[in-house]
Order: C-alpha cells, then structure tokens, then sequence
C-alpha cells in the first residue's frame, strides 16, 4: 500500500530486464531487477533493509536546498520521487515492510519515462498494490558513555481505507547527548596560557508523526505525503577554566540554550497519461520551519560571583511553497522528450535581541544585520532530450533559472538573477556488464537564507555576520565515469571529474576581524571516486561482502587576504558517522569500508565500518580553523532467531575518536602578521551501544 503498483511485476532476483521500445540490448545495461529472493539472507524487516544491500549503491537522501530537486535524492518508489522535503527518502523506505516490496530496480540510465534527475544511478522500490494491513515496529534503546540513556519508539501501520492505500506513522524519542573535552589556549611562544576542562550534555524529546497516501481517481494516479515534527533540545557545556598551569579555584563558563524546532509540511503529487505517448505529473508542496531559542553565556569566578552574562533570544521562521510539473513525450522514436517547469516562494525570517550584563543590569547589544526577512521568487525550467541506439545514449538539456531575490530590515536589497543550465551526458555500454558514461553541465548552487543574517557564536564569543550580496556561485561540470558489473552482487565504478567554479562561495572579508559568507573569485576543484561491492565467498568468506567509497580530491581558489592559491574551505562542526553528505564538502579524501557477513542457517550477521576523512581547514580573516576527528570505527551484529523479531546490536565510535579544532588566531590579517595566540579544543562524544528490537504484524 502507501503507493500503487503502476510498473510490471518483479523478475526474479539478479535477473536483468530489458525495455523492447529502448532496445534490448541498451537497457539491459541501464536496469538491473533484484527480487525478495536475492535479499532473503539479509533478512529484511522494512524497505530500508532492502535498499541497503543493493550492490554498488549509496542512498542520497538529498539537501535541505531550496527547491524540489535538490531534495529528491536517488530513490524512487513505483517509479516516482516522494513529493516531500522534510520527510527523507530513508525515512519513508523505513516505514515500509519488506514483505510489501515485490522488486528493487537499479538504474542508470533512460528506462521507461523515469528522471534521473541528474544522478549517475537510481533504485525503485516496486511495491504490491493490494497487501493485507501490517504494522511495523521498532523499539529502541541507547546506552552512552558520555551521556543519558536514549530510549525510542517507531510505529507504522500501512493499511487500505475504500480505495486508498495509507501509510501511517509516528516515532517518539528521548534526545539524549553528551560529550567531555579539554581546551588548551597558547601564546605565539608556544607557552600555556589557559586550560580548560569540559563537560557537556543535551537533552530533549523528539516527536514525529506521517501520513502518506495514495489512490486513482479515473485515470488519475494521486499521492500525499504529510509530516508533522516537534523537538526540543536543551544543551549546557560547563566549562573549568585555569590560568595556566595554576591549580587554584578556577573560573567558570556556562553556555546554554533551550531551543523548540516546529515543522510542518504536506506535499500532493498527481500523474496521468494524456495521450499514448505523453504522460504528465504535478507536484505541489509547502513547509514550514519555526525555531525559537534562547541562549546564554554565563562566567563566574572562583568564588561563584557572575562576572557576566550575555542572552540572546532569537528566531527563525522559514516557509517553502512549490508548484511543479513534468511531461513525458515517447512518440518520436527512439527519442524520449522531457518538459519540466518550477515556480517557488521561500522566505526567512530571522529576529535577534541581545543583552549583556557585566555588573550594572542587562544591557541590549547592537547586532547588525540580525534582524531581517529574506525572499525569493524563483522558476525553473529544463527542456531535455533523450536519445538510445543500441549501446548508446545521448542526453541533450538545456534549463533556465531566473529570480528575484529581496532583503528587507537591518539590512536592505533587491536583485535579479537569470542563469541558463545546459546539460550534455553520453553513456555506452562497452561490453556485457560494462558501460562508460560522460557527463558536461552547468549547475546554479543554491543560497542559504542563513547566511543573509548575522548570528551570535557565543563559545568563540564572536560574530558570524550575514551579507546581502550573496550570489549563487555556478559550476561548469565534466565528469567521465566507467561501471562493470560482474555479476548480480559485484559493481564497481569509477569516475574522475574537474569542477570550474564561478564567483566560489567562502568566507569573504569585511574588515581585519570581521568576515561575512562571499563570493571570492572563481575556483577548481577536480577529483577520483571509486565506489563499488565486492563479494568474498572467493576468499573463503561464504555470504561476506564489502562495500567502500573512496574519494580523493583536490581544489584551488586565489585567498582574498594572502592573494596566494589555497583550497576551498571546507565545513565546520563534526561528524562522528562519516555521513554521504560529507562527499559534497571539500574534503582533501574520504574513505569507507562496510564489511557485512550473513549467516542465513544460523539467521545471524555481523558487520563492521571504518570510515576516515581529511581534515577541514576554514580560512578566516585573522585566524585559520582545522576541524578532524580521526577514525570512525562502528560494528553490528543482529539476528532473526525468534519469532521474526530482528535483534540487533550496533556498536558505535568504539575507539572514542577525538573531535579536534586548532584554532591559529593572527594579530591582524591571517598569514600576513604575526600569531597572536593559538587554541586547541578536544572533545570526546562516547561510545555508543545500541539495541534495537524490530519487526511487523
């Protein structure tokens, strides 16, 4: 149920299809047909499972970027994109029994009037339009070592009501998270003039309720999708601050916030065929995002006396309203013609009132910039062509995005945007089970609205202001890429690519202390990805695999204050889990290894990861940050022994890697004056266990 069954009925497992108006031999190599068989060893409890173990593929659960297709991803269900952005794909899949999925189709290339999107490979999840109701279950508890025990639910119960198909959904959880650390603060001389011992813990509970439907009126397909998201998180890092090595009563520093996130979002899709050979889809979507918080910076001496305290309260409120369709003409031949137009309306928000008392009663800070509201009216539209003779296939598009940016508040502005977005992609398969692929196009990267707005950093006691002058940087795209596929299970592909990007966005400096989000210039970057599935029942392994994803990267901008060549900056923050997301940052490499064996007499698996990525440096005005973490080591095992119920036991960050961030502070300008102080901050986020309880009735 949740969606209906409008493709032909699964294969069996392994087994490659084929699309007679395509050519047999070209789509043989675009689609790959994996049934329940070849996914029975894993034992399955939802879709998610399934997906999972599709050899040589990675779930993208897309961005949070505005628009429709930046948040699609790469997974389908039926043959079609969730209509949503908040609900990601591997939350919808997660929901879904794997008794209900009847194939898992693997991708890369034009079959039947499927959208890639852009993406190199896709999978669709063709699920049984009439199934008995089923509930599915997950109970779930996490022990950490640095912080409170995290219990949690999930619930869904997919169902038939007249002739609609429902999937309805509700998960409940406590957010619980801790870390400890260590700062250490030097002078230019390497002398010790600070440290600082830290602890610091966050609570709060997580609610979140979905429901999606579908159903055909006439010769009308219609789905909805719904969800409703409650959060509260409560963090306060208690920081021992010491002069030195003294050992006397220390100074202390107490940072705090208490935040409410609210989202809502519901998104109708609709898909009929007009004529024989042209068939069209419409989407509309809205959300919306409320964020209150209030936060604060406390410092007590040794004697408990405050000595300070700033408070800042802000606010957030963001909305997303899109109307979208999509053509599909087959009537030409071996050609295959694609329309697709979008209209869309963002907003932000932001509101920010901050006070300071230092003795004499809370006085208001002024913070340019913070109070403000950003708009965007914006279209999209893609003309493509898609063209299939024998081992060939050319893609030929051509887009056009125009929009009208406004800033309104502290600070005041109103721009005009048009850019064109052509695209040109070449794929032949160059034997059975190998194809080559070429891809040229010009991407527009999307603004965050955030960083139009000046926020409050109130653990570097700092500033990171907004710039109304922010202009979407764009990229011209040559990517060349070869996939063999030896068998059912082994996929390996490799690509090398070289971006050439225009106006590149990075810190952009305002004054010899202050930067603000810019563009710098135009840039590079270029790279090798290897990513693949490899079976070892060869080297004595029966039922082992190993999936891995490497990438190795470079990049090179013209620094705006050294006016020497250096790398793209990368991300701030931490990342203990080595999300896909990571790939999109500008990471020098990033290394992934999934080992996974299944024992399927036994009904029992175990598995393990490693995952490693380069460090990120952040190139500011007067100081340089490099953020790492080390390695990532996590292990699994689970089980389907009793009753159906999947066990399993997940083990994660067992080496306690540390959170690193050297902090190099100049006197003026980085790289062109002397060191004023240097900075290193440790943080231990724990060891995790967690035990999980899931199945279906």
């Amino acid at each position: 149920m949740l969606w209906l069954v409008t493709v032909c009925a699964a294969p069996a497992a392994g087994q490659v299809t084929a699309d007679e108006s395509a050519g047999p031999l070209a789509v043989r190599e675009q689609l790959v047909s994996y049934g329940p068989e070849f996914f029975a060893r894993y034992q399955p409890v939802t879709a998610l499972d399934m997906v999972r173990q599709v050899p040589g593929f990675t779930i993208d659960n897309g961005s949070s970027e505005r628009g429709f297709i930046a948040a699609v991803g790469n997974i389908l269900i039926n043959g079609v994109y969730p209509s949503a952005k908040q609900d990601s794909p591997s939350s919808i899949l997660a929901r879904i029994p794997a008794d209900q999925v009847t194939t898992i189709e693997r991708i890369r290339g034009q079959v039947r009037d499927i959208d890639l999107q852009g993406q190199p490979v896709v999978v669709n999840v063709v699920l049984q339009g009439d199934y008995p109701a089923v509930v599915r279950w997950d109970l779930y508890a996490r022990h950490h070592t640095e912080g409170p025990l995290k219990p949690g639910v999930d619930l869904s119960l997919s169902d038939r009501w007249g002739r609609i198909d429902y999937n309805a959904g509700v998960r409940i959880e406590r957010e619980a998270n801790g870390e400890t650390g260590n700062d250490r603060l030097r002078d230019a001389d390497g002398a010790l003039l600070e440290r600082a011992d830290v602890i610091q813990d966050s609570t709060g509970i997580d609610l979140t309720a979905t429901l999606n439907a579908s159903a055909l009126f006439g010769g009308t397909l219609a789905r909805i999708n719904s969800r409703a998201h409650y959060e509260t998180r409560n963090p306060l890092q208690r920081k021992s601050i010491f002069a030195g090595n003294d050992t006397a009563a220390p100074e202390l520093e107490l940072i705090g916030a208490s935040t409410i996130i609210r989202q809502f979002e519901v998104g109708a899709d609709g898909e009929r065929s007009l004529t024989a050979d042209l068939d069209a889809k419409a989407i509309l979507l809205y959300s919306l995002e409320q964020v209150p918080q209030t936060a604060t910076r406390q410092i007590l001496d040794a004697d408990g006396n405050q000595q300070s305290l700033v408070r800042s309260r802000t606010t957030s409120d963001a909305n997303v309203a899109i109307a979208r369709v999509e053509f599909d003409h087959r009537g030409l031949g071996r050609h295959h013609l694609q329309f697709n137009a979008e209209a869309a309306f963002e907003s932000l928000d932001g509101t920010l009132v901050q006070t300071e008392d230092t003795g004499d009663g809370p006085v208001e800070v002024d913070v340019p910039g913070a109070n403000t509201r950003v708009e965007e009216i914006r279209g999209d539209f893609l003309v493509k062509d898609t063209w299939t003779r024998e081992r060939l296939r050319i893609d030929l598009g051509l887009g056009a995005e125009v929009s009208r940016l406004t800033q309104t508040g502290d600070a005041r502005s109103e721009r005009d945007f048009f850019f064109l977005k052509p695209e040109f992609g070449a794929s032949y398969a160059v034997r059975p089970g190998g194809v080559g692929r070429l891809r040229l196009a010009r991407e527009v990267a999307q603004l965050d609205f955030d960083d139009f707005i000046t926020a409050t950093v109130l653990e570097d006691d700092d500033l990171n202001l907004g710039n109304e002058n922010l202009e979407p940087d764009r990229t011209w795209i040559a990517e060349l890429g070869y996939e063999w596929r030896p068998g059912p299970e082994s996929v390996f592909e490799v690509t090398v690519y070289h971006h050439w990007i225009e106006d590149v966005l990075d810190l952009l400096p305002l004054s010899a202390e202050f930067e603000a989000p810019g563009n710098i210039g135009d840039g590079r970057r270029w790279g090798l990805e290897l990513e693949g599935t490899l079976p070892l029942d060869r080297a004595g392994l029966d039922g082992a695999k190993l999936d891995m994803t490497v990438r190795l990267e470079d990049s090179s901008v013209v620094d705006p204050v050294t006016g020497r060549d250096r790398v793209l900056s990368g991300e701030t923050g931490s990342n203990a889990y080595r999300s896909l997301a990571t790939l999109n940052r500008n990471n020098r490499y990033f290394v992934r290894l999934n080992f996974r064996q299944d024992l399927p007499a036994a009904k029992f698996a175990w598995g393990w990861t490693v995952a490693e990525r380069d460090e990120r440096p952040i190139f500011r005005v007067n100081e340089l940050d490099r953020h790492d973490e080390g390695y990532a080591i996590d292990v699994f095992v689970e089980t389907t022994r009793w009753r159906r119920v999947k066990v399993s036991v997940v083990g994660d960050n067992l080496l306690n890697f540390t959170q690193s961030r050297d902090r190099t502070r100049y006197v003026g300008e980085r790289g062109l004056t002397p060191v004023e102080f240097t900075e290193r901050r440790e943080r231990f986020n724990g060891r995790r266990i967690t035990l999980t309880l899931s199945g279906t009735f």
